[in-house]
Formats: structure tokens, C-alpha cells, sequence
């Protein structure tokens, strides 16, 4: 078992930076997939990220790909979302989360949301225009 804690969160004026960071407990973190998530206030759970085992591959959706950046260090069990040119419609919820699956995968929000994949409690974004 995995357990998550996202931080890092804030507020942030469009045009800004933030980084997140998400910490995994246990021993194991390196056999998982992870993945960054968002829901803003009455929508859907949205993939944001994903970076295989190892750290060599990602996968970003078009709506932040060239802004955001995923990485991981296994030495310190932890995952970062690096947050570049933040605009309004990027606040949300932000999520990570730890797959068994493949990082190509994690972009499948409905089969992530089933699958058993670990989840953090959260960590608020607020871009203000």
C-alpha cells in the first residue's frame, strides 16, 4: 500500500509558477507508475501528467503540455509537477496519484479511477486573472 501527500499548492497570478510535490510512503515507490490529476468545482477529474517507473517517459495532455513539467525522484520517494505559465483555468484541485500500470495508461481517467490506483488528499491551485 501507498499513501500520498500533495503539497505545494497556492494561490498564483496568471502568468506564474508554482511546483508541486507529492510524497509517497513505503519502499515500493519506484515499482509505480505516477500521475498528476485536477478537478476544478463541478467537472470531471482530469489527467494532467504521467511518468513511467523510472522517470524517462511522461505523457501530458495538449492542454498543458510545454507548461507543465512531471518528474520523480525514487531516491526520495517523491513526484513533482513543475507549473509554468499558470492561467485561470488551471485552478483546480490538484491530485497525484500511484498506478501499477503503465504511465501511457494513466491517462485513461476512467480506467485510473477503477483500477486501485493510490490517491492523495489534494492540494488547492488558484490561478487569479
Amino acid at each position: 500500500q501507498v499513501q500520498l501527500v500533495e503539497s505545494g499548492g497556492g494561490l498564483v497570478q496568471a502568468g506564474g509558477s508554482l511546483r508541486l510535490s507529492c510524497a509517497a510512503s513505503g519502499r515500493t515507490f519506484s515499482t509505480y507508475s505516477m500521475g498528476w490529476f485536477r478537478q476544478a468545482p463541478g467537472k470531471e477529474r482530469e489527467f494532467v501528467a504521467s511518468i513511467n517507473r523510472n522517470g524517462t517517459i511522461t505523457y501530458y495532455p495538449d492542454s498543458v503540455k510545454g507548461r507543465f513539467t512531471i518528474s520523480r525522484n525514487n531516491a526520495r520517494n517523491t513526484v513533482y509537477l513543475q507549473m509554468n505559465k499558470l492561467k485561470p483555468e488551471d485552478t483546480a484541485v490538484y491530485y497525484c496519484a500511484a498506478s501499477r500500470g503503465t504511465a501511457l495508461a494513466m491517462g485513461d481517467i476512467r480506467q485510473i479511477l477503477i483500477s486501485g490506483a493510490y490517491w492523495g488528499q489534494g492540494t488547492q491551485v488558484t490561478v487569479s486573472s
